[in-house]
Order: C-alpha cells, then sequence, then structure tokens
C-alpha cells in the first residue's frame, strides 16, 4: 500500500536558478548553526557552504558535533567550533552577531521554541524593543523563477493588526532585495473581499489596507481578497473585483498561522514548490530549516539568508 496520498506532488522541487544566482553574486556570509551536533543539521550547512552561500560557524555541543561531523564524513577542521549545549547555544549564537562575529543564525537539532527563545527577546539584542519580527516564505513552481512570498507559516500565531503590517513590511523590503524591476503587489488574504464584523481578520485587513496606502507607497496592497482573487484574474472579472493585486500577487499576508502554515504545505506537497524561507526583524536573517526540508528548499533558505545579510550591511 503507498504511502503517497493521491494530491501529493510527484515532481521534485528544484532551487530556483534566479534565486541561487544573485546569492551567489555575493560574499558568503557566517552563519552560525545553533544546535550542530547531529547528522542533518550538519549536512545542511556542509552544503551551504559547498554552494558557496555560507561559511560555517558550529555551536552547540562540541563531543557531538564532532561525532555527527565524522557520521557524516564531514571534514570540520579548520571551522569555528564553539562549545555551548543546549538552550546555551542560541545565546552564543545571539553574542557572536552582537560582537560582529556572525551575519546570519541557522537553526540546527533544536526545537523552535527553544531556539528563537535565546534570539528573539530584546534581552538578546538582536532586535529593537519595538521591532517585530516575522517569517517570509519564499515559494517558486517547478520550471519557474516567480517567487510568491508568504507570511506567516512559522513564527507568529495569531498577528495582531500591528504584526501584520510589520509582516508585509519585510516581505515589501524582501520582493525589493530581490532586484525585482516594479513594485509588489501584495494581498492581504480573507474568505471575503468585504469586511465583515463576525470575521474579525477581514476588517484587520482593511485596516492594514488603509495604512499601507500611506507607509508603505512602494507597494500596491488589496485586502481583504479571497485566494480566487489573488490566484485568478478571469475570477476577479467574473466578481467584479478591480484591483492590479488580483491575479498577479507577488506577496499574500495570512491572517495566522494556520492558514499559512496549510497554504505553503499544500504548495510543496501538492504541487512540488520549492519553498526557502526566514525570518526577518532582526539585525541578521535567521533560517528555520526543519528536518523535513529536502535539498531545495535548505539551499534556497540559505541563498536567502545570503541576500538578507548582504542588504542588512548595505
Amino acid at each position: 500500500m503507498s504511502d503517497d496520498y493521491p494530491f501529493l506532488s510527484k515532481v521534485a522541487p528544484v532551487a530556483p536558478a534566479r534565486l541561487m544566482a544573485q546569492a551567489h553574486s555575493l560574499p558568503a556570509p557566517r552563519m552560525a548553526l545553533v544546535n550542530a551536533g547531529a547528522p542533518v543539521p550538519l549536512a545542511g550547512i556542509r552544503e551551504a557552504a559547498e554552494a558557496g552561500l555560507a561559511r560555517p560557524i558550529l555551536i552547540g555541543d562540541r563531543s557531538k558535533i564532532e561525532a555527527a561531523a565524522e557520521q557524516i564524513g564531514y571534514d570540520i577542521t579548520g571551522l569555528r567550533v564553539i562549545h555551548a549545549p543546549h538552550a546555551e547555544a542560541s545565546s552564543a549564537a545571539a553574542k557572536l552577531v552582537r560582537d560582529g562575529e556572525a551575519d546570519s543564525i541557522m537553526k540546527g537539532q533544536v526545537h523552535t521554541t527553544t531556539f528563537l527563545k535565546g534570539l528573539l527577546p530584546a534581552r538578546a539584542g538582536l532586535r529593537a524593543p519595538s521591532a517585530r519580527c516575522g517569517h517570509v516564505l519564499h515559494i517558486t513552481m517547478p520550471g519557474h523563477d516567480r517567487p510568491l512570498l508568504l507570511t506567516d507559516a512559522a513564527l507568529n500565531v495569531e498577528p495582531s493588526v500591528e504584526t501584520r503590517q510589520a509582516c508585509l513590511t519585510h516581505a515589501v523590503r524582501l520582493f525589493e532585495m530581490l532586484g525585482a524591476a516594479r513594485c509588489p503587489r501584495a494581498a492581504l488574504l480573507g474568505a471575503s473581499e468585504d469586511p465583515v464584523p463576525s470575521l474579525s481578520n477581514t476588517v484587520q485587513s482593511a485596516e492594514i489596507a488603509a495604512w499601507a496606502r500611506t507607509a508603505v507607497p512602494q507597494a500596491d496592497v488589496a485586502g481583504p481578497i479571497a485566494m480566487d482573487l489573488i490566484l485568478s484574474r478571469s475570477a476577479a472579472q467574473v466578481k467584479g473585483y478591480d484591483s492590479p493585486v488580483a491575479g498577479d500577487a507577488d506577496i499574500i499576508v495570512t491572517p495566522n498561522i494556520t492558514s499559512a502554515n496549510a497554504l505553503f504545505k499544500l504548495m510543496v506537497l501538492g504541487m512540488g514548490c520549492c519553498a526557502g524561507g526566514l525570518v526577518m526583524g532582526a539585525r541578521v536573517p535567521i533560517l528555520l530549516t526543519s528536518r523535513s526540508q529536502g535539498s531545495a528548499a535548505r539551499l534556497a533558505s540559505a541563498a536567502l539568508g545570503a541576500i538578507v545579510a548582504h542588504g542588512a550591511r548595505a
């Protein structure tokens, strides 16, 4: 009996060539791998280093790092290894950034909550007290390099209006870093195109869209807008919805983590998309890689890290 659900794609994701080429044109960032003592994260950062996308710094239990490196045949001679086991590893990575010794941070064999607890509180010194962080995914279809940026599938569970505003701003900034020649078109996802009091996120989306007209003037922002109109111009014409965003969105800002997570996993598993992602809003990009991610997604995430790290230094 097959393990594959009939809706799953048989197409293997591929890291987008345009993203990889842009990252390869930039200096490789010093990337701190937090809790590096396991084969999968070590293999991931080796892959990024071999692709010219990272200069690894390994943080964690030194003996576990050395054992994992031996297990996968990774010669870490000459790499910087910092002994900081368990929960100490994230704090050690934050210190590297504060001291100007790391340009990006990657999650290793550690629970996401533990990982971020050492990085995102204001006391870690990686963000201004008022700054709000958000996770942005860069998603591409097989055979196409044009990205769809999606927020927030990994960090903010039920984002407030202010947090969704920050997520929109991060996505617009990333779109600009990717070198697009036109202004981004951003859709604030909702179940309806009308603000409905019983659907509070539609009311919030209308508020964010009005805010964006002056706060993010370099972007076309529409919302609330349902998924069929985001994806299809013909659907928008049938429903009489007139917006440059309809059928041509570059960014989707979701109302909560459940909708974003479900949408991104459907696109990866059901459509064969490549999805790289990172947390923005801190002093350096933070890569939330997963053990279930394949090579293409890990390389795309590393490429995004190199591009955003360079943008932060510029």
